[in-house]
């Protein structure tokens, strides 16, 4: 009875308060603050500590009024764990722990131990002893050097109250989200000519939130910032989960980071990586001589082809690991969203795996039914402690339901990358416009599932590098025409239902590959045809937040409507984008060949004037300058529509069209 009274008077000051959680947080008052209580270790046991990182790890505290750091680590089959460091001249005898509980939860207060101090834990089983990085660190050494560092998470003072305070109340779904992805160590350098001189995160926070503005993305898309051993592995292979990587400072500044965009209304996303871990001594694989964090058998607990371990979901206290980092991301940092990588690794067991290399569930199918329940509960866990925030599944396969919600038997997520439609557009606009009319479905295929899922439309990283050459080097034909083509295909993006993501570089119209130890190519931004390039990605922005029939239904079928999809011999298409009121819509034409069509015709819902509210071909763009400066539509049924328009289609270009009231 005691129990379920302090679960009802849980402190509903909280975002999206958790009594199971909160309780927790209420033992950490009742009871010394230096050492787990016994719902603490209920709650790890269960798998269900989703603030285990307010237990775990290094934290500050104090013991009989002696201040200091109290290090807890979860190594159940270790005979003996000591924690060396500063504090104790590196002198692992010297910080023994002390073993708590059958699950394996070692303890030990260590006084006088402060904030920027580095540790290691020292992990003995069966004679042999290992070096390992704290799981929970909140903060590391620069690689390549490997130390876990102390720090004081409330260091720090927000300012962004207002931002968080209308996150609550973020309709994402009815609101447009343009994304900017960015690598941080490579958007821009101190001195480009040396690939280890990062900029800090307050630094690459002044310059880029400015440049986000100037182009009107409403949120970036971090590349992982979790540390990382090998910065050519941009992020993606993670030894400390829990602490942004000192290449770009320290958690403090990050947090600036965070803060700076919020202050200045664009929105926060991680990248994140819970489908695998590399296998680095230091890191998490074998962590105490066993398989803890990840599967005995390589069947399962191997990525043959990435040489990773993966992690086994299964477990109660790796389940929680994982869903209390996502939560801590958005706790500790305020961040505001997670694309979640390589999700459909984790779903089926048989992914990359040739036949007898992997193991069936216990139905004997190949989907992985531990990985879809963690994922289930995280997007359950996150997006309602934290109302607002957005969690974005790369999921490249047909698993139907992904952005269902979880009682419906979906996997929970907000959004999911498009993957089919950026390999079809991108197929299509390779190709010369000569045989583009051959191939029209590779345009139009999209619209027969585009409402199936909560889609982003995603240029992504992935899409420049390993030779698949820049955006602009995939596009044919001469100078002009690479331009108009890459303005023509970015128009045709942000008028196609689906919220947008751009990799950094994509809007200049880099010619290089990206290349993570380079920074971009701004130096190309002075050409008139760069500079074009940008003011359109810019100006589509803009048009893309100023008119709800490109974003309110964008997830509706309701939103989209094909005037003309089948003229396959001019490649041309036409479509209505539609708000909630019938009088938000929008008329957008695409021209994918280099010829002007003069004389077009198409329908239109009403007759009256209409104005030309985009045009990519307009010379400010560095097109060729073929507008329309005033169309009228006439009541003649046309196309399905009502009345019909006759206007002039620009070379190589998308244009939008508006009534005029």
């Amino acid at each position: 009875m005691k129990v379920k009274n302090e679960i009802m008077e849980f402190n509903t000051d909280m975002e999206g308060a958790d009594p199971v959680n909160d309780l927790s947080k209420k033992s950490e008052e009742k009871m010394s603050p230096n050492f787990l209580s016994d719902f603490d270790l209920h709650l790890l046991g269960e798998g269900r500590h989703w603030r285990s990182y307010n237990k775990l790890g290094a934290q500050l505290c104090s013991k009989d009024g002696v201040p200091g750091v109290n290090f807890v680590v979860w190594a159940p089959n270790a005979s003996e764990v000591c924690v060396a460091g500063d504090f104790n001249e590196w002198r692992a005898q010297d910080g023994p722990l002390t073993r708590i509980t059958e699950n394996g939860y070692w303890e030990r207060f260590v006084p006088g131990a402060t904030p920027g101090m580095l540790y290691k834990y020292y992990i003995s089983a069966n004679g042999q002893t290992w070096e390992k990085c704290d799981p929970y660190a909140f903060g590391s050494e620069c690689p390549p050097k490997t130390a876990s560092k102390i720090v004081d998470l409330k260091d720090y003072s927000w300012n962004d109250k207002t931002w968080l305070e209308n996150r609550r109340n973020f309709d994402w779904r009815h609101k447009p989200i343009s994304i900017y992805e960015v690598h941080l160590g490579s958007w821009r350098k101190n001195n480009p000519a040396d690939k280890d001189d990062w900029m800090n995160y307050r630094e690459i926070a002044d310059k880029l939130v400015a440049y986000v503005k100037e182009m009107g993305f409403t949120h970036i898309e971090v590349l992982p910032v979790c540390e990382h051993p090998l910065t050519a592995s941009w992020g993606y292979q993670i030894t400390g989960y829990y602490a942004p990587t000192a290449r770009y400072g320290s958690p403090q500044d990050f947090m600036y980071f965070v803060d700076t965009f919020h202050q200045n209304g664009i929105g926060v996303i991680l990248d994140w990586v819970p489908a695998h871990f590399p296998k680095d001594a230091k890191g998490l694989g074998r962590f105490d001589g066993t398989a803890l964090y990840e599967h005995e058998d390589a069947r399962r607990g191997e990525h043959r082809d990435w040489g990773t371990y993966i992690f086994n979901y299964g477990r109660n206290e790796v389940r929680n690991f994982l869903i209390s980092n996502a939560m801590y991301w958005a706790d500790k940092y305020h961040v505001d969203g997670l694309r979640v990588d390589a999700v459909a690794s984790m779903l089926y067991l048989d992914y990359g795996r040739s036949e007898g290399d992997w193991l069936p569930n216990e139905y004997g199918g190949n989907e992985n039914i531990a990985a879809i329940n963690f994922l289930k509960e995280m997007n359950h866990q996150v997006q309602t402690t934290f109302p607002g925030f957005i969690t974005v599944a790369e999921e490249s396969t047909a698993w139907q339901g992904v952005t269902q919600p979880d009682y419906s038997g979906g996997l929970g997520f907000c959004l999911k990358w498009n993957m089919g439609w950026m390999h079809d557009s991108l197929a299509y606009m390779r190709r010369d416009p000569v045989y583009r009319k051959y191939h029209q479905d590779q345009l139009t295929f999209s619209m027969m599932y585009a409402f199936s899922e909560n889609f982003v439309l995603p240029f992504s990283h992935d899409e420049v590098v390993h030779c698949k050459s820049s955006m602009l080097g995939r596009m044919p034909g001469d100078l002009w025409q690479k331009f108009a083509n890459l303005r023509l295909l970015y128009g045709y993006m942000w008028t196609h239902p689906g919220k947008k993501l751009l990799f950094m570089g994509g809007e200049i119209g880099q010619w290089n590959e990206w290349n993570f130890e380079t920074e971009l190519q701004w130096e190309l931004a002075q050409y008139p045809e760069h500079k074009g390039l940008m003011k359109c990605v810019a100006d589509l922005n803009k048009l893309y937040a100023q008119y709800p029939a490109l974003y309110e239904m964008e997830h509706h079928s309701g939103g989209f409507q094909w005037i003309d999809c089948s003229n396959r011999e001019m490649s041309t298409l036409s479509y209505l984008r539609k708000g909630m009121q019938k009088e938000d819509y929008l008329v957008v034409v695409c021209n994918f060949t280099p010829a002007v069509r003069q004389d077009f015709w198409i329908g239109v819902p009403e007759p009256g004037e209409y104005e030309e509210i985009f045009n990519s071909d307009r010379k400010e763009y560095a097109g060729s300058g073929v507008i329309n400066e005033g169309v009228s539509a006439y009541m003649n049924y046309c196309q399905g529509q009502p009345a019909t328009l006759r206007l002039t289609l620009p070379p190589l270009a998308m244009i939008v069209l508006k009534k005029k009231q």
